[in-house]
């Protein structure tokens, strides 16, 4: 290691970075823990199990050298964490996942992967399957950066932490919120391996933006409530659901009372409707006097609360209903769901966003990173929430396929590069 320069170290490390190496890692972990992993956002349905994945990936990180420790907040739920202590002359660097996926409702939808979700399979340049974007395929990247520099010898001036975690597609409670609230885990720097990537490999067009804040997001519920009456006498009923469709294209269509920010984000704060339910089991002889619809906001910047949130709501139902004083509209946020806040930017001019851009410039001829607000949820603002610079940076396909998820091999073996050179960069290297 001595006779060899800095840049020697770099290009023997990603020599050991290629597709024949990421594609079975990727395929692995894919399969492992599933369909058991699968974790709805719905705080009305059980969440998931990542147990399988959890001891597949620590005994990974055993396998590379690393101290293992896990950590559970509730039982067949258990968060991983790794380190490789430096030399002491450097900070301390996370690369942070997670470990569960979505659900797969429809597997008939699944026709890349002849209808099992959870079989990897190749078309071209895309890996199918569940968890390929989202986010085993990322996870595969992380993990063969730190395995390229284990087996080149690499020795770090600063400690490299790998934290896996749970619960992320429920917003972090038993993951994220739990390892850093309640158990102070924590690092100078995280890069989070997730979703960044657009682009099309075939004609070359490509990239991975480099998230430096995230949007927040809530889920809000507007309960419209009428008169019930015998469906043979719809004249003197007042149907909740008749009343709450005129107000669902109001809530689809309007503007949340916010400050516009720098990095606004690919989505404005906005509306998806996304459950309508009316009418009770065993009434169907009766109208409804009562209709609920659940909604998600999305696009959350600072400074939006979920306060501001459902006042504005509230101002649009009864913007429709005024005037009739047989229906009322009632707003709340969804009884067992988190609210959360938008985060604030990482400067560019800070860690880990220097190192990151200086090797995507190095790997992606000159090309840089655009920093950006990522819309959905990941860890990365659990981790900044705790004070940690924490960024977004990974090869899924920052679009979020329902059915037939995938990932492009040839930017999650770039990822893995650009990730195995800003940890050294970050670190820094011990020269004998």
């Amino acid at each position: 290691m001595s006779e060899l320069s800095a840049s020697e170290i770099e290009e023997r490390v990603l020599s050991r970075i290629t597709e024949d190496r990421w594609l079975p890692l990727a395929t692995e972990l894919i399969r492992t823990g599933q369909p058991r992993s699968g974790n709805p956002l719905d705080p009305d349905l059980p969440g998931g199990e990542e147990e399988a994945i959890a001891m597949l990936v620590a005994g990974k990180l055993e396998a590379a050298g690393m101290t293992v420790d896990v950590h559970e907040a509730v039982r067949h739920r258990p968060n991983i964490v790794g380190k490789i202590a430096g030399s002491g002359n450097g900070p301390s660097l996370m690369m942070n996942d997670h470990l569960d996926t979505y659900p797969v409702v429809e597997p008939e939808k699944w026709d890349k992967t002849d209808f099992d979700p959870y079989k990897a399979t190749r078309h071209g340049d895309l890996l199918y399957a569940r968890g390929t974007s989202d986010t085993r395929g990322n996870m595969a990247a992380c993990l063969l950066a730190l395995q390229a520099l284990v087996e080149e010898g690499v020795k770090l001036e600063g400690d490299l932490i790998y934290c896996f975690c749970v619960d992320e597609e429920r917003d972090g409670t038993h993951g994220s919120i739990y390892l850093t609230k309640e158990l102070g885990i924590t690092a100078d720097y995280s890069i989070t391996a997730e979703p960044t990537a657009w682009g099309s490999v075939s004609d070359g067009n490509w990239g991975m933006n480099l998230s430096i804040a995230n949007s927040g997001h809530c889920l809000v519920e507007v309960t419209v409530t009428g008169e019930k009456s015998h469906i043979w006498r719809p004249d003197v009923s007042v149907n909740a659901i008749v009343e709450a469709s005129s107000i669902i294209p109001k809530l689809q269509a309007m503007s949340f009372t916010h400050e516009p920010t720098e990095f606004m984000g690919h989505t404005p704060p906005c509306v998806t409707i996304v459950r309508v339910r009316g009418g009770l089991e065993g009434e169907m002889q009766f109208s409804p006097d009562s209709c609920t619809i659940t909604l998600a906001v999305v696009g959350i910047v600072p400074g939006m609360t979920i306060e501001s949130i459902t006042r504005d709501i509230q101002a649009v139902a009864d913007g429709v209903i005024s005037g009739s004083n047989q229906v009322t509209a009632s707003v709340r946020q969804v009884p067992g769901s988190l609210f959360v806040e938008a985060t604030e930017p990482v400067p560019m001019d800070q860690e880990p966003c220097i190192s990151i851009s200086n090797a995507y410039k190095k790997l992606m001829n000159g090309a840089e990173p655009v920093p950006n607000r990522k819309n959905a949820f990941n860890d990365t603002i659990r981790l900044r929430e705790f004070g940690i610079n924490a960024v977004t940076f990974g090869p899924g396909e920052d679009g979020w396929a329902v059915d037939n998820e995938n990932i492009s091999i040839t930017k999650s073996v770039m990822a893995a590069k650009i990730y195995a050179l800003a940890i050294m960069s970050i670190l820094g290297v011990v020269q004998p």
